[in-house]
Formats: C-alpha cells, sequence, structure tokens
C-alpha cells in the first residue's frame, strides 16, 4: 500500500489535491458499497446537513445527499477492514509528512439521481479539527455521461474528477472550496476528515 499512499501524498503537495487509483481494493469496494445499498434499503441512510451540531442545517438547494456515519462499534467487518486501512494511512502520512493527525471521522455517502452539493469548504467555522478531507469512491463502470464529478476550485481554474470505483481524493479541508456536480445515476462513496484534537 505505500505505493498508493506515496502516489496520493506525492500529488496533493504537486497540485494540493492528491488522487490514487485503487486506494481501496475491488473486494474491499464491493463490499462497502454492498454496505451502504443495505442500509439504505432498511432507511439507515439519513439526510446530510450544513454545519456541524451546532449549527446544523438541512438545506436541499445546497446539499442532496444522504449519509450513515461509519464506526467499529457497528462490529461490521468491510467498515473495519476499511478503519486498518485508514489507520495504516495516518500512521504512514504522520511519519513521513509530520501532519499530526490524531483522529478522523468517516460515513457512507449516497447521491441520488438528480442530486448534488453546492460550492463550499469543509472545516466549520468555529472548529479547526478537520485538517485533510478526503474521499473514496464506490461507482463500478462510472461513465462520463453520469456525471456526479467531484469540481476543485483552484485559484485560476476548476478541477473536475470522476468518481471511479477504488480511487481516493485527498486536499486540505480548510484550503479549497468544492462541489459534486449534478449526478444523473446512483453516486456512492466514503467520504470523511482526518483531524487533530
Amino acid at each position: 500500500m505505500e505505493k498508493i499512499f506515496d502516489c496520493l501524498i506525492n500529488s496533493f503537495i504537486e497540485d494540493k489535491v492528491g488522487i490514487a487509483e485503487n486506494f481501496l481494493s475491488i473486494p474491499l469496494a464491493a463490499h462497502l458499497k454492498e454496505n451502504l445499498i443495505a442500509l439504505f434499503e432498511n432507511k439507515k441512510l439519513l439526510n446530510a446537513g450544513i454545519g456541524n451540531n451546532a449549527v446544523i442545517n438541512q438545506d436541499k438547494l445546497i446539499r442532496s445527499d444522504v449519509i450513515y456515519w461509519l464506526d467499529r462499534k457497528h462490529n461490521n467487518q468491510y467498515e473495519n477492514d476499511f478503519f486498518d486501512l485508514m489507520d495504516e494511512f495516518v500512521i504512514y502520512l504522520n511519519r513521513t509528512c509530520y501532519t499530526g493527525i490524531t483522529g478522523y471521522e468517516f460515513h457512507y455517502t449516497l447521491y441520488e439521481a438528480g442530486t448534488f452539493y453546492k460550492k463550499h469548504i469543509d472545516q466549520f467555522q468555529n472548529n479547526g479539527s478537520r485538517q485533510y478531507s478526503m474521499v473514496m469512491y464506490l461507482n463500478a463502470g462510472w461513465k462520463a455521461e453520469d456525471g456526479g464529478e467531484l469540481r476543485i476550485y483552484h485559484t485560476d481554474d476548476e478541477q473536475n474528477i470522476s468518481p471511479d470505483n477504488g480511487k481516493s481524493v485527498f486536499f486540505k479541508s480548510s484550503d479549497l472550496a468544492h462541489e459534486v456536480l449534478l449526478t444523473n445515476t446512483p453516486r456512492m462513496s466514503i467520504t470523511g476528515w482526518l483531524k487533530i484534537g
């Protein structure tokens, strides 16, 4: 995995946006997708909010995805496999880049056809603990006409990233505004943040 970790970190250093294909293995991505679909079918996914608990706001004109938080307490084999991978990545990131990450939080994310998330920044105004944003995609066979790209706003241009299966995207939570463009087919991922404090 160190080669894939290096790819993610080096592309982040070069362009402020790290991208690594196959960060999630095909089997793990498939199992996590199965979990997400089962949670959705059992009505466990909740409307995502804007802001943290102190300023929660659910505005469908800004954001229309549904989510479910991952937790080791669920004792789900594949969630725990994912957490083991993230533990390995955080140790490697701290060792090679001295980032001081002490924790993380991740949720399943589902955008149904016709949904989106308008331009935003991931760090709360009243809490700076989120240091890096990470997304891992669960969309096998994604096509350009499916839409749903992650658009990242750099100072001088825009970057569109397709949500291909197993791909990870990594960037500083406080630095880059971004949005999820309108998706034309269900779009699934695990989304979260590496944190300090």
